[in-house]
């Protein structure tokens, strides 16, 4: 129902342009030979000539109206030329028209607050421009006015011979002493002016249009005069305007409430609201809409012009008329298929293009039934949150079509399938998205981060094996599938982002991020079992120690290393037995024991030491810790060794980038510190908290990996 909104006490100056048949128009830049002559777009469907949906001036001349079939137009206009619209999926394609319209709109917007309402109409807003205008370049003063603005159709002049028309209007323009409202209403008539002049230069298309103080005025004037002519509504002709205006001409009174009207209160122009008084129009329609009809009566509205420049939904639909009614659930769902892949290109589009995405999926459909005792009933609308891609929005619309046809027959009649098979007809379908929002400016998807792992992968120590490495990688993350070559299973990878990351959280084996423990994932083998028993049966001897997959522990230098291990993919496979042994050396089974050595493959010890500083990924939440028992805990005595408190109640701590003792100060007072906050942590980093406050009570053991340093001092591979 209407919703009636206060009028702004400040002049506004508002214009509705309006393409004039626009899709004839359309046709005719695309085949100028068109021009001219008396020409209408039709629908793909040939029967009778196809359906005449744009019908050109030059054939309403001959009584040709969008009402008819193209074998009728032809009867009355035998050279009429109908061109067909294009066609994409069984249905009519608009995309053409739409991307025409894109551009009106983006020569209009230049002059300020512009709203796209449909394919071919544009609200503005001019205040701001009018004002600017009035200032710096007043009507009165200029010597010159354009001749466009001057064919303007001013209500209220005398316009009845062309030759003093343009004076009239002329006069209209200058007067010096008008009031403040049509000072900025010349403004506006000489700024849509040039506008229309500059649309028709771009773009080969005219256009009308309508200018006044509010949304309402400016729609009915931009109709009063076609084509390719412009009508401007002074505040002190409001009142002759409406008085002779008939009800159902007015917007949202084309329908119930418009016949109401008249039935009921024997209105049949605006005018005749002002007979009634608010009070008696808010009981009999409700305080909103009753404040509304008596606002319209005087040419009140408040309607804002919305700065959108972009269509606020897309939808797509289809109508089966007569004969071509769908009858079966198989039938809707092949329409929903075709009408759902079209949504889904125009919301990708507008995703690509404009960083909007639309969050609710509508199903309109209209029905009737072949033993229909309510003729009318109406096929509800269901809704739902929206997904984004064509077989989801799919499956999302048949499920809402079912729950729509439930509500439709009445539960008692849809207890089987076969019921829901039966009885009905389905005369029109569509699939429209809503509630379209601007993705939030400095948001991406989480796949960049994911993204940005394969390059973090695919550094090397060594220059020559570099190129083979990157390929294996890519190999893994465009695969849709990865074989686990130590569980015999296939793991699936999600669009390909995690394949090529050792880290993954689709692997056997995770390591938790603060305890450096070893955590089972669920339904994951345990490997490091499966390491030793693979071993007991002497399956690895004399083999090449896989350099990407191993995920047990080794010592080199007195430190004990970790790695860990990433499925293979095939051509990774050749990293290991490849023509550059001397890369990775044999080393059989005794040998390891022996030395206490694994080997492993620059990839996943060269960890990227250049990298991007401004690029993060998500899985560095998943990585383990690569740093050695004895190394965590040299840090951590050196950094006990190194608080020492300052005059028994404050103490400090010096902790530089590395790691080392030394660098940036953190200074605290033990008096301040909350002891119950500290008895909450585990026992062992407790122990550790002590220690930095009373260094002389300090543990002399440190657990493996569980230490508190671990939150400041970052992992260091070697």
């Amino acid at each position: 129902m209407p919703v009636a909104k206060p009028e702004s006490s400040d002049a506004r100056i508002i214009a509705h342009v309006d393409m004039d048949c626009f899709y004839v128009q359309v046709e005719q830049r695309k085949q100028p030979h068109l021009r001219g002559v008396p020409t209408a777009v039709v629908q793909y469907n040939a029967w009778k000539g196809g359906g005449l949906i744009a019908v050109g001036y030059e054939a309403r001349k001959f009584g040709v109206k969008r009402s008819m079939r193209g074998d009728e137009a032809k009867k009355i206009c035998p050279q009429i030329q109908l061109v067909q619209v294009p066609v994409a999926r069984g249905k009519a394609d608009l995309k053409t028209y739409r991307d025409a319209g894109s551009e009106v709109v983006r020569i209009l917007s230049k002059k300020g607050r512009c709203e796209r309402a449909s394919i071919d109409e544009v609200y503005l807003d001019l205040t701001d421009a009018a004002e600017a205008m009035l200032v710096e370049t007043p009507p009165e003063s200029m010597e010159a006015i354009d001749v466009e603005a001057l064919k303007s159709h001013v209500l209220g002049l005398d316009q009845t011979e062309q030759s003093d028309s343009q004076e009239c209007v002329r006069m209209w323009l200058t007067k010096s002493d008008s009031d403040y409202r049509d000072k900025l209403l010349a403004c506006g008539t000489l700024i849509v002016a040039e506008l229309r002049m500059q649309v028709l230069k771009e773009t080969e298309f005219t256009c009308s249009a309508g200018i006044s103080h509010n949304k309402m005025l400016a729609k009915l004037a931009s109709a009063m005069n076609k084509p390719a002519q412009q009508t401007v509504v002074p505040h002190s002709c409001v009142k002759g305007l409406l008085d002779s205006l008939p009800i159902k001409k007015m917007k949202q009174l084309g329908g119930k409430l418009g016949s109401s009207l008249e039935s009921d209160l024997g209105v049949n122009t605006v005018g005749d609201l002002l007979r009634f008084p608010e009070q008696k129009l808010q009981e009999r329609y409700g305080f909103n809409t009753g404040t509304w009809l008596w606002n319209i009566a005087r040419g009140i509205s408040g309607e804002e012009v919305q700065c959108r420049l972009l269509p606020k939904s897309h939808g797509s639909g289809k109508s089966f008329p007569g004969p071509q009614a769908l009858r079966t659930i198989s039938s809707v769902q092949h329409w929903l298929t075709e009408l759902s892949e079209e949504l889904s290109e125009r919301l990708c589009s507008d995703l690509d293009q404009n960083r909007r995405m639309a969050h609710t999926l509508t199903l309109h459909a209209s029905a009737y039934e072949l033993r229909d005792s309510d003729p009318h009933k109406k096929f509800p609308s269901k809704s739902c949150p929206l997904r984004y891609g064509a077989a989801k929005i799919q499956e999302d619309a048949l499920n809402l079509f079912k729950a729509g046809l439930r509500d439709y027959l009445g539960s008692y009649r849809t207890n089987s399938q076969r019921d829901l098979n039966s009885g009905w007809r389905i005369t029109s379908l569509s699939v429209s998205a809503s509630k379209i929002m601007a993705i939030p400016s400095g948001t991406s998807s989480i796949t960049k981060y994911l993204h940005s792992q394969q390059s973090y992968c695919a550094s090397s120590d060594k220059p020559q094996g570099k190129d083979t490495q990157e390929t294996a990688l890519l190999s893994v993350m465009d695969s849709s599938e990865a074989h686990d070559e130590y569980t015999g299973e296939e793991t699936k990878i999600e669009n390909g982002h995690l394949g090529c990351t050792d880290y993954s959280v689709n692997s056997s084996e995770a390591l938790d991020k603060f305890t450096g423990e070893e955590t089972e994932v669920k339904n994951a083998t345990d490997r490091s079992n499966w390491d030793q028993e693979e071993c007991e049966r002497g399956l690895w001897k004399d083999e090449v120690m896989d350099p990407c997959c191993s995920s047990k522990e080794f010592e080199k230098d007195g430190v004990v290393q970790e790695a860990t291990r990433l499925p293979l993919a095939a051509s990774e496979s050749k990293l290991c037995s490849g023509p550059n042994k001397s890369e990775f050396p044999i080393i059989t089974l005794e040998e390891q024991k022996s030395k206490k050595t694994r080997i492993m493959s620059p990839l996943c010890t060269k960890r990227n030491k250049s990298k991007d500083k401004g690029t993060a990924s998500i899985l560095r939440f998943f990585k383990p810790d690569l740093s050695s028992t004895s190394r965590n805990q040299e840090r951590s005595e050196s950094i006990q060794d190194g608080l020492s408190p300052a005059d028994g109640h404050t103490s400090e701590l010096r902790l530089s980038d590395n790691g080392e003792v030394g660098g940036e100060r953190w200074n605290y007072n033990v008096d301040e510190i909350d002891i119950s906050v500290i008895d909450e942590l585990p026992p062992e980093i407790q122990k550790e908290v002590w220690c930095w406050i009373r260094p002389r009570k300090r543990s002399n053991t440190v657990n493996r990996g569980s230490t508190i340093s671990r939150y400041f001092l970052p992992s260091k591979s070697s």
